[in-house]
């Protein structure tokens, strides 16, 4: 039985409506009043001892699922006799069915860029270990964000596979027109199932017709209508990339996500951007509310468009594409006035542009070439070298007919620079290190249950981790501390007691540990020191409320932390290194979550990690001035995903956690954020990255 509206749910969860329902659940809209913030409620109404068993194993892996395509499962519980709930953050904007109905068939460079954006969140799930099956792409569950971004939503079937065993929240289901013939039982599904769905997914934005089902087609009652039928105005070769990724034959299709995405985009001579940043016009803001959909378990029916061999075109589509033709005729215009004033002022008068310039030229031409980096080693890191050397390297062509060429200065002494991280490169958490190079790349434990959170000692000799560690979480509550030699020898454990103990971090004069510990029933700060073997207690605040992540001033004389007094809003407080003095030093509100403080080198600043409570955004990076009444500013440094900061030793280099095509990778840059760099290339995830200290 449907949930009533304005009802409460697990005593947290008030329902404001249904947004869809079916044999096999519901979907609500819910205000969770803990938070004060909306979220989307999934229902599952199968109740077996079974069921219940897969639906914990799968609610904890996907709630530890961190992709900017993807929304983030906060919660999940089952109620006796009733049912099975996931929460997942409420993805405000509309879904590509609804964009389709409102402007009718979409540009083809819309469709690469919402085809890329699902590749990138399909190239996540499916590198998981155990890997993640979505099965039910389809217009309805691509949202476009109020800012343009777009999100793969709806996990209430996504499928993990763990070794030979299969494992489902809910029951099968199949959409007709969007499965492939295995999601009917003809085979076993695998990633491939999603690759074909996208496809088909893609095939009705750009006609704005569903293609024929996938086991009509398998049984040859049926044949795929080719896509430029539908629409003349397509490409071939983008017409081609989508049918092949829908092949009745698995085989046919493109055998990875990664795989499709390059297709799509070579399609259209695009270059790859960085994961989370392909975005396309946002949804008016006087759209009106979505329509409830009817969700069914099995089959599900769908119609066409009354006229399927001619898609429709709404009279704003048609004034948008006559604009779009228009501005493309007034850029061609003006490229070519200025490609030919380049060409006379380079022929007459060959020394008035220096290769800078030229390089500058080539940058802003618009070309569509890929860019090619080359990382050199400048004597000053922060400037570009007028030219590479003459003997070792020629000048770089820069005509428009070869690619793009800039020049990325590596750090000085980067052979000796290292940083610590964690990843799950090996199946499961562990420490590695690295020099900035990626040429010393080591692994550092071998722990049978994971390693990460690893933080350096002041003298670069030993690092403090965390194990426990499967995969990368915000606490770890049966974790315990353990010290470790930089070669790797002498592994000790540290005093623990049953809750956990996590996020450490070392004293500037190496004597003392801090870390939150979840022992006392609530996550608080405690201190260790390794001298006199005596535990402090720095944070006693009440319970239901937590602080965690402590980070050390370099003067050791203070700590910074973070300090919730419900579930996720968190703020940066201070305190003394003895746990006096405990008071708030970031204001931002309630709109805002500010966590993982860490001090800049001088001691001067503190930059903070901050993320709005009502909607999912990626996290900004702020900075506050440690001075009175100093108030934070964001820093602007063109990343779009950044989180886990670290300070080098001499302040002038940030470590990062950031998003790769498959997974998160560790990146470093400038503190103005010049020279972005990507140090690690792995499909798993990595990150905690922490910068060894110079060892004297």
């Amino acid at each position: 039985m449907a949930l009533e509206r304005d009802s409460l749910l697990h005593k947290r969860y008030r329902i404001i409506e249904n947004l869809g329902q079916g044999g096999m659940g519901s979907v609500y809209r819910a205000i969770d009043e803990n938070l004060g913030v909306e979220v989307a409620v999934k229902e599952n109404l199968f109740t077996t001892e079974e069921y219940a068993r897969q639906f914990r194993l799968e609610a904890v892996i996907l709630a530890n699922l961190r992709h900017p395509n993807l929304p983030r499962v906060s919660n999940h519980f089952i109620i006796s006799e009733q049912g099975q709930y996931l929460v997942m953050d409420f993805v405000r904007g509309e879904d590509l069915r609804q964009r389709t109905e409102r402007v009718g068939p979409l540009m083809e460079d819309d469709v690469i860029q919402i085809g890329a954006a699902i590749c990138d969140a399909l190239s996540y799930l499916h590198s998981r270990r155990p890997p993640i099956l979505h099965r039910d792409i389809k217009p309805g569950n691509v949202k476009i964000t109020p800012d343009g971004h777009i999100i793969l939503v709806d996990f209430g079937l996504a499928k993990v596979i763990q070794g030979n065993q299969v494992t489902t929240i809910g029951a099968r289901a199949m959409t007709p027109g969007y499965s492939p013939p295995e999601q009917y039982g003809t085979a076993r599904t695998d990633h491939r199932t999603d690759i074909y769905a996208l496809g088909a997914t893609l095939y009705v934005a750009l006609t704005g017709v569903i293609p024929e089902d996938g086991l009509a087609r398998a049984m040859d009652t049926a044949q795929l209508t080719p896509l430029r039928k539908r629409n003349t105005r397509i490409s071939r070769r983008l017409a081609g990339t989508i049918e092949k990724a829908m092949s009745v034959d698995s085989m046919d299709r493109f055998q990875t996500a990664d795989e499709f995405k390059r297709a799509l985009l070579e399609s259209k001579s695009r270059t790859q951007q960085l994961v989370g940043t392909y975005t396309v016009a946002p949804p008016p803001h006087d759209m009106p509310a979505p329509r409830t959909v009817t969700l069914q378990s099995i089959q599900l029916t769908h119609s066409t468009s009354p006229d399927t061999d001619q898609p429709f075109v709404s009279p704003r589509k048609k004034q948008l594409m006559r604009e779009s033709r228009i501005r493309r005729i007034i850029i061609g215009v003006l490229l070519a006035v200025l490609a030919s004033g380049f060409i006379f002022v380079n022929y007459f008068f060959p020394g008035l542009l220096s290769v800078r310039a030229q390089n500058l030229f080539a940058m802003s031409s618009g070309t569509n070439d890929p860019i090619t980096i080359i990382p050199v080693t400048p004597t000053d890191a922060l400037e570009l070298p007028p030219s590479p050397p003459p003997e070792e390297e020629p000048t770089p062509d820069v005509s428009l007919s070869t690619p793009t060429q800039f020049y990325v200065p590596t750090p000085i002494g980067a052979e000796s620079l290292e940083i610590a991280f964690a990843s799950t490169r090996s199946g499961i958490s562990q420490i590695y290190i690295t020099d900035l190079l990626g040429s010393k790349l080591r692994q550092l434990t071998t722990m049978p249950e994971g390693a990460c959170q690893p933080s350096w000692s002041p003298d670069g000799t030993r690092l403090v981790f965390t194990s426990p560690c499967r995969y990368k979480n915000d606490s770890y509550n049966d974790s315990s501390l353990y010290i470790i030699n930089a070669d790797g020898s002498g592994v000790q454990n540290l005093p623990s007691v049953p809750g956990g103990d996590f996020d450490p971090v070392w004293s500037p004069d190496g004597r003392e540990i801090a870390f939150t510990s979840s022992r006392s029933g609530h996550m608080q700060i405690y201190v260790y020191d390794l001298e006199e073997k005596s535990l402090l207690r720095l944070t006693r605040t009440p319970l239901g409320t937590s602080a965690h992540q402590p980070a050390w001033s370099p003067d050791g004389g203070r700590i910074a932390y973070a300090y919730s007094r419900n579930d996720d809003v968190y703020q940066i407080w201070l305190m003394s290194d003895i746990g006096n003095n405990q008071h708030q030093f970031v204001r931002s509100g309630d709109q805002f979550s500010d966590n993982l403080p860490t001090w800049s080198p001088d001691g001067k600043l503190v930059l903070f990690h901050q993320r709005p409570t009502g909607k999912f955004a990626f996290p900004d990076l702020m900075m506050i001035s440690f001075e009175p009444d100093a108030t934070s500013v964001k820093l602007n440094l063109g990343i779009l995903s950044l989180d886990d900061v670290d300070y080098s030793p001499e302040g002038f280099w940030l470590a990062f956690e950031g998003s790769g095509v498959r997974g998160a990778d560790i990146f470093f840059m400038t503190v103005t954020g010049a020279n972005q760099t990507k140090l690690t290339d792995d499909p798993s995830d990595d990150f905690d990255p922490d910068w060894r200290p110079v060892i004297k």
